[in-house]
């Protein structure tokens, strides 16, 4: 039996939680800045990371790590799917790819699911806890930055089988404590929670680069015209 997995867990990644929040983009859209070719990015990024985590999950669904904590009502790729769908049209799946930190964080959940099923504890623990947590806000500002109706592209922050958000979460945190674990294997745990909130934050520092070059482009675009609508009054 564990030791209270959920507490320790919590407290063991306050600091990587309290990072990425930090992180540019993520501060940017909190902020409610949201870009929305950016955006789109995102979810496909998320799309190829959900993928592999309920790939895994399902494979190890009998795992006594896994099987506890296995809802399938959590399942994003779905969502994902639809909100992909919106965002690039029908033929989605030709248009999107995995950026670099994305391939790194979808194998880390194959190496894992394959050779340590019990750190996957950690990357749902991680993805799906902090998206019933401030899935709603974050639904309300990128509804707001990007003028979305009808709950049009935000498909992923919607867990339609979830009846009570909370209910949901403090019955999870007792499954997380059923799980049959040795103290080692929670210090294993907490490390790999940590890497997964780092492997998120590579992804939203990869958005916020682009930004940057976004923002530099659109800068030297306007000294261009500038200097053009110069040369025109000087002639």
């Amino acid at each position: 039996m564990s030791i209270n997995l959920a507490e320790q867990l919590r407290e063991g990644t306050t600091k990587s939680h309290s990072m990425a929040e930090n992180v540019s983009f993520v501060k940017s859209f909190l902020g409610g800045v949201v870009d929305k070719n950016l955006y789109r990015k995102l979810v496909a990024n998320l799309y190829f990371v959900y993928v592999a985590i309920e790939e895994q999950m399902l494979v190890n669904k009998v795992d006594p790590s896994i099987s506890p904590i296995y809802f399938p009502e959590l399942n994003r790729t779905i969502s994902l799917e639809k909100d992909l769908a919106y965002y690039y049209g029908k033929d989605w799946k030709t248009q999107i790819r995995p950026s670099e930190a994305t391939q790194t964080y979808v194998r880390r959940i194959h190496e894992i699911g394959v050779n340590q099923p019990e750190l996957l504890v950690a990357h749902a623990y991680t993805r799906y806890m902090g998206d019933l947590s401030g899935g709603q806000i974050l639904k309300r500002i990128a509804q707001n930055a990007m003028n979305l109706a009808n709950n049009l592209g935000t498909a992923f922050y919607d867990f339609e089988d979830i009846v009570d958000d909370n209910e949901f979460k403090k019955n999870y945190r007792n499954q997380l404590n059923q799980i049959p674990v040795t103290q080692d294997q929670i210090s294993d745990i907490i490390a790999e929670a940590n890497i997964a909130f780092t492997l998120n934050m590579k992804i939203f520092q990869e958005l916020n680069s682009n930004l940057i070059k976004i923002m530099i482009m659109l800068l030297l675009n306007a000294f261009g015209n500038l200097r053009t609508n110069k040369q025109i009054f000087v002639r």
